[in-house]
């Protein structure tokens, strides 16, 4: 997953993960890095204190028990002896080089070849001689041993140079090394523990600045546009946050507002378009009933003997053409009012059941897998719902050979489905989008507000009513109410 498709909390998370095991390996490299400096000072020190310490000694010889004049050429006679017993005292190698850099005497001793110079070099003495202390150190690693070499003039009781001093200072970091190791594994174990509180703390951290956004989100995610949606109300909140939620508050209420005004636009055109439909379907009737009435009144004959024939059939006309008028009206007045819920205790299966026996048709099958689904429903407005997709499914089938159509009635998820199965023509792929709204029929006959019925009543229990189809083979309408 790329890190910009990380939640904000995600990466505050591990931001904050980062940033401590940073910070971690930073303390432990400067930890590491002070320490060997520390060690370098402390070595360092030492040889200065060992070399005040030879220098000391040298000149307490000079002063109490040295016999030879303090001149350059008298060096290998004055150090013969006292050389090895200082060599012994300050454990140390120790070598004296004439001012010219010539090697005179040396406290080392046995087989093993003197690593120091016969002759120092021209850059040793001129370092010596340069630095305002007349003192040089030299470092080196020989086979993982760091060994130091100070350089520095020995001189008579009047501070004039007579020789050269070197010291021999082997670096032993044993100890330190094994102190460094122990205290890095203790701050292995401390920084471990501290990484664990460092995610807790991180989680907690993250999940605590992201929890008013979060809040946020989900109150956005279920923003329609179709409901009253609530504002959002946050007491402690960071200054982006609650501007943040200022201006979903503003726009909630300037959806409400739109909301309105479209709710208000819909109503209007549709209660427009009802009144078209409704004068329309009126004009119909009145059209066969003023032909019928300018006809008998053109050829109505008081001597006629059939004059009674004629006004019965006159009659019988009017009537039949008022009668349409009358369906006309109640059709469109069942539709517009709401349904009016009268919820009892059902038999789903029983009353699905028993709406299908207006239809005589013997190709209409009902299958149930259990006997009894109760559910609190109007028992009416169910067999209103099931007799429009049954009758709308018949008319389906028309022009097929092998009728079949099969309604049936299961539980799911604590809901009532009712399937309602034809093999009939399908629907168009044009009018799938339609056959919802109202007016919209495929029938030469009819005002189309049978589906539009059906899904006002459906969704009035707060249920769905979705279909499938496939063009010659047939459509399944599903319908899913709540059984509470």
């Amino acid at each position: 997953m790329k890190i910009k498709q990380l939640s904000l909390r995600h990466r505050i998370f591990l931001a904050m993960i980062l940033l401590i095991l940073l910070a971690s390996v930073l303390i432990a490299a400067v930890t590491i890095y002070q320490y060997k400096e520390q060690n370098d000072e402390y070595n360092q020190g030492r040889l200065e204190r060992k070399e005040d310490s030879v220098k000391a000694a040298i000149n307490y010889w000079f002063n109490t028990g040295n016999t030879y004049p303090l001149e350059t050429k008298n060096l290998a006679y004055i150090f013969k002896d006292k050389i090895y017993e200082i060599s012994d005292i300050e454990n140390l190698e120790i070598n004296i080089y004439e001012l010219s850099g010539r090697l005179t005497i040396s406290s080392h001793a046995g087989f093993v070849k003197n690593d120091a110079p016969v002759v120092l070099s021209d850059t040793i003495l001129e370092k010596i001689s340069s630095n305002y202390k007349h003192r040089y150190i030299n470092t080196k690693v020989v086979k993982g041993n760091s060994f130091q070499s100070s350089y520095t003039y020995i001189t008579d009781t009047k501070f004039k140079p007579i020789g050269i001093l070197n010291l021999q200072y082997v670096q032993d970091n044993t100890a330190q090394d094994k102190d460094l190791e122990e205290f890095l594994v203790r701050m292995g174990f401390v920084y471990a523990l501290m990484f664990l509180l460092a995610i807790a703390l991180a989680y907690f951290i993250s999940s605590y600045i992201t929890r008013s956004i979060k809040e946020v989100t989900d109150k956005m995610a279920h923003t329609r546009l179709n409901k009253r949606n609530e504002k959002i109300i946050l007491n402690n909140a960071s200054t982006e946050i609650f501007t943040l939620v200022n201006a979903y508050n503003e726009m909630v209420n300037e959806l409400e507002e739109s909301a309105l005004k479209l709710a208000k636009s819909e109503r209007e055109q549709a209660w427009r378009e009802m009144a078209k439909q409704v004068a329309h379907e009126i004009k119909n009737p009145l059209t066969p009933m003023r032909l019928t009435v300018q006809s008998f009144q053109r050829r109505f004959d008081a001597n006629d003997p059939k004059i009674y024939d004629k006004l019965n059939e006159f009659s019988e006309t009017l009537i039949q053409q008022i009668d349409i008028m009358s369906s006309i009206a109640s059709a469109f007045s069942n539709f517009a009012k709401m349904p009016t819920q009268n919820k009892e205790a059902l038999n789903v299966v029983d009353v699905v059941n028993h709406a299908l026996d207006i239809f005589t048709e013997d190709y209409i099958s009902f299958f149930s897998k259990e006997e009894e689904i109760i559910a609190e429903l109007d028992k009416t407005q169910l067999i209103r719902v099931v007799t429009n997709l049954v009758k709308n499914a018949t008319q389906a089938l028309e022009d097929v050979e092998f009728k079949k159509i099969e309604v049936s009635v299961l539980e799911e998820n604590n809901s009532v489905v009712i399937l309602v199965a034809d093999n009939g023509k399908g629907i168009l792929e044009e009018d799938r989008a339609k056959i919802f709204e109202p007016r919209f029929t495929t029938k030469s006959s009819g005002m189309g507000l049978g589906l539009p019925m059906v899904k006002n009543i459906v969704e009035t229990y707060n249920g769905s009513i979705t279909y499938t189809t496939e063009t010659d083979k047939g459509t399944v309408f599903k319908i899913i109410l709540p059984k509470k």
